[in-house]
């Protein structure tokens, strides 16, 4: 390249200009995220300030007699005693036996999150003779986090999750480990933060994070979880769930992940859609949390992050031990229907086109996104039942077969969608001539939930 040109000087010029606004840009970024936190820091304190405990050291008078408590530290230093060790763990051995806790005492665990699941899963495995334990979170403790939180209490509040969770621990168990790291797990350096786990728990609520974790433990074979158990191909009605298989599908993942979910059928209370109040307080992403910061916060019942908690301790403690949890009621295990949807649908297709065809343009996987995912296992056509005899229908045969262009009917309602649609070459009648303008914005609208889908995972 010739830098004497006057073109190529301008070029340079222009690419040094770029590189300087975007440092700023990103230094400017952390600077205002860094005075938002210290901002809701100072928030917090004069709010305590203002409610000070009536057993708070400054509000004895002269004439108190009795000054405050002063607890003993929590440092331990020193070999604990095995017997007392034995005699703590006393009905854990009896249950696991002696082969099986020395397995559970040997496991290191790292838990990735540290709010109301994560919290409850690390004092239920160090209480239960987990010894070497890693904490990972960036967050810090606030007042809304009490209402969760396993070992948050006022005095925590301003602190990092992580510390209190320790301190805790460490009154708990005097030979524990306790490795608290105030971080975020990013995927670039992510080994650092894991190195010699046998377990990982991800408790983290970023959903693009929650894959990133769950991802690397796959491929880096390290055994990770998520009221009930089964592997991430076999969740159903779970919301998170259904977001979390399909981003790690188009990663490649498909199955060999075991999740904690609920199959519970979202009643009246809801997180979405959003409340109008919430939009009128400002930009509904600031309830997502950004790389080190959370600035607005999701409702959340206190007792359920912990339901999730301790049923991923208990699972990890009984697979240490040897005991497994025999992967309990899967709920799907649709592998043969899936096989049966997309054979007879190569069979439709053959017969559609008039040709042979060896491979369809969608798999099983994608069968089992268009069958549980985006119809939930019901027909296309109103009321919507579930099928005795379920068939998958290319919905427009003008339009080539995709993952879009294809729902869920039971086999008569297929016969008749076939019988009135005609052919490619001579077509009789549109979809929405043969059921109705109500069926085809069902189609359309989950159409456009795929496409909003595929843009957010890639």
């Amino acid at each position: 390249m010739n830098f004497h040109s006057h073109q190529n000087q301008l070029v340079a010029t222009a690419v040094g200009a770029s590189v300087a606004t975007a440092c700023l840009i990103s230094a400017y970024s952390a600077y205002s995220r860094r005075e938002r936190r210290k901002q809701l820091t100072e928030e917090i304190s004069r709010s305590l300030s203002t409610h000070k405990s009536s057993l708070d050291v400054n509000s004895y008078t002269s004439n108190t007699s009795t000054p405050p408590t002063t607890y003993q530290s929590d440092e331990f230093s020193g070999k604990y005693d095995e017997e007392l060790i034995r005699e703590q763990l006393a009905r854990n051995y009896a249950f696991f036996g002696d082969d099986g806790m020395d397995k559970v005492r040997r496991g290191k665990v790292v838990v990735v999150g540290c709010g109301g699941v994560g919290s409850w899963a690390a004092v239920m495995l160090v209480r239960s003779g987990i010894s070497r334990i890693r904490l990972v979170d960036f967050d810090y403790v606030t007042l809304s986090s009490l209402n969760r939180h396993a070992t948050a209490t006022l005095t925590d509040v301003g602190t990092p999750k992580v510390r209190c969770i320790e301190r805790i621990l460490k009154k708990i168990s005097r030979w524990v480990e306790v490795d608290a790291r105030v971080d975020i797990w990013r995927k670039e350096e992510g080994g650092d933060l894991l190195e010699g786990a046998d377990w990982v728990i991800d408790a983290i609520d970023n959903i693009t994070t929650k894959v990133d974790l769950l991802k690397y433990c796959h491929d880096h074979k390290i055994k990770s979880t998520r009221i009930q158990i089964s592997d991430i191909s076999s969740t159903i009605y779970d919301p998170l769930a259904r977001s979390v298989r399909r981003r790690l599908r188009s990663q490649g993942v498909s199955s060999g992940i075991p999740v904690v979910y609920s199959t519970e059928v979202p009643g009246d209370v809801k997180l979405l859609p959003l409340p109008e109040e919430e939009f009128q307080k400002g930009a509904v992403k600031e309830l997502g949390v950004f790389d080190d910061f959370r600035v607005r916060i999701l409702p959340v019942l206190g007792p359920l992050p912990s339901i999730f908690g301790l049923y991923v301790a208990t699972y990890i403690l009984c697979e240490l031990a040897g005991k497994p949890i025999l992967n309990p009621l899967p709920i799907k295990n649709r592998k043969k229907l899936y096989e049966r949807l997309l054979r007879d649908l190569l069979h439709r297709e053959m017969k559609l086109t008039g040709e042979t065809i060896n491979k369809l343009p969608i798999d099983e996987d994608d069968v089992s996104l268009i069958f549980e995912d985006v119809h939930r296992g019901r027909s296309v056509i109103p009321p919507h039942n579930v099928p005795s005899r379920p068939v998958l229908v290319r919905w427009d045969i003008v339009k080539p077969l995709t993952v879009d262009n294809c729902v869920v009917m039971e086999f008569g309602e297929a016969e008749k969608h076939y019988k009135e649609s005609g052919s490619r070459e001579d077509p009789l009648k549109r979809p929405e001539d043969i059921w109705s303008c109500e069926v085809k914005h069902v189609v359309n609208r989950r159409a456009e939930e795929l496409r909003r889908e595929r843009e957010w995972v890639m």
